[in-house]
């Protein structure tokens, strides 16, 4: 079965990064910002539109077709940057794929798998596993979108997807994030 036919991407964005120094959207990886990379991955995936929900600063993604929406509510954590990406989704995307910036590993060959496993079963959720959990990238369907735009606080969509049984696509390289100078310097090793 095909992927749903109009999966839009929020790239979660919008963190100050504190324990980094500052936000990890505009560290460079590559040659290029970690922002600009995911926003990448998820318009060669096909998503569309995509959304990167950013801070107070300038997310430098000239040149990309993609919505920036600024998240002035950014310090009360990752449900604020959620509900804002949704609200600027069109009404006819029947799901919606969530990323951060801080997974090196995510490129577009694991978003492209991700929308197919999800397209085998549109009505459900589909997620990455990793570290004995899931979590982003995950694809949402629509009828779940109430429910994320009622997160509150620092919490994303794992609740809803342990609920709902996700379908899981195996990501071990998921556990790898960039949460501090130090992860970057051993990425870079």
């Amino acid at each position: 079965m095909n992927p749903p036919s109009s999966i839009a991407a929020i790239i979660l964005a919008a963190g100050s990064g504190r324990r980094m120094g500052g936000p990890k959207a505009l560290l460079r990886l590559e040659g290029e910002t970690l922002l600009r990379r995911a926003v990448r991955a998820a318009l060669e995936a096909g998503c569309a539109p995509v959304i990167a929900v950013v801070g107070d600063w300038d997310p430098g993604l000239s040149g990309l077709p993609v919505q920036a929406i600024p998240n002035p509510g950014a310090a009360e954590g990752m449900a604020s940057s959620i509900r804002a990406g949704l609200a600027a989704l069109p009404a006819e995307a029947e799901g919606v794929l969530l990323l951060t910036v801080d997974q090196p590993a995510v490129d577009t060959v694991l978003l492209k798998r991700l929308m197919a496993l999800a397209g085998e079963a549109p009505m459900h959720p589909a997620a990455c596993a990793y570290a004995g959990t899931l979590g982003v990238p995950a694809l949402l369907p629509r009828r779940l979108f109430p429910e994320l735009a009622a997160l509150e606080g620092d919490r994303g969509a794992k609740a809803i997807l342990q609920r709902e049984q996700a379908l899981t696509l195996p990501f071990p390289e998921g556990e790898r994030d960039l949460d501090t100078p130090a992860d970057i310097k051993r990425l870079k090793r």
